[in-house]
């Protein structure tokens, strides 16, 4: 009998899961991308959605089974890594392949000025100095935790409006979605005075016009450094997933 088709669950959120998506559609590959819900007007995407959390790795493992996954990707990103340890617990737990769309992380170059920090709390505590302009580029789940560090004037960018007050007593927030260019980014910086960008370490080039923009004008970066994951099979483009799918296109994959 022949095999059955692959239905692929494509955790995402991110530039290049969304790419994969559109690769999977017109390839003909069938699967479910799935978004934590986090963003209220999400990108359009081309394979059918899902949102919202699964109930932890057990909920994971009983949603593949339930609808028959036969390959997870995990196109998450490079700091949610919740999400990153339930999936390799649930592809553990059932036996599916599990494959992790990965980006490469930044590397500081000639003319950056950039203070590498562990974690979001090594982040907050960087910031305990004199008041200054900072481009906080955090995303809004963590905004609350600056709270502790009020005496700065904040630059946001978020992908929604803030519902309600924001944490910081003295914060502006820049309404936009990426990618982003550098000259806008630039030209974002100087407007408001920027004296001090605190960035994860995304990687990527949805984001990076942030960091090109501080080394022109050089302007001090605090890095956060990524979280720990399990070790997993790694792909660094969407390509590269499709060749671990088993699917050669007439797409040059």
């Amino acid at each position: 009998m022949p095999s059955s088709p692959a239905k692929v669950l494509v955790l995402g959120g991110t530039t290049e899961a969304r790419a994969l998506t559109r690769l999977m559609d017109a390839a003909g590959i069938g699967g479910v991308l799935s978004l934590a819900g986090r963003v209220a007007r999400p990108a359009p995407q081309s394979l059918p959605m899902r949102m919202g959390g699964f109930g932890g790795a057990e909920g994971l493992a009983a949603y593949i089974r339930a609808e028959g996954i036969t390959h997870v990707v995990d196109g998450t990103h490079p700091f949610a890594a919740q999400m990153s340890r339930n999936a390799h617990a649930a592809c553990l737990e059932t036996g599916t392949p599990l494959l992790a769309l990965t980006r490469a992380p930044w590397v500081a170059e000639a003319g950056d000025d950039w203070l590498l920090v562990p974690d979001m709390a090594g982040a907050v505590d960087a910031l305990d100095r004199p008041a200054a302009r900072v481009f906080l580029a955090v995303g809004r789940m963590h905004l609350a935790e600056f709270a502790a560090q009020p005496q700065h004037d904040y630059l946001l960018r978020l992908v929604d409006p803030p519902e309600g007050a924001l944490p910081l007593p003295k914060a502006e927030a820049v309404i936009d979605r990426g990618p982003f260019t550098e000259e806008a980014d630039l030209a974002l910086m100087q407007r408001h005075g920027t004296q001090l960008v605190v960035s994860k370490n995304a990687g990527g080039s949805a984001s990076v016009a942030k960091l090109r923009a501080a080394r022109r004008l050089g302007v001090p970066v605090v890095m956060i450094d990524r979280p720990a994951l399990p070790e997993r099979a790694e792909a660094h483009s969407p390509e590269e997933v499709l060749r671990w799918l088993g699917h050669v296109t007439d797409l040059g994959v």
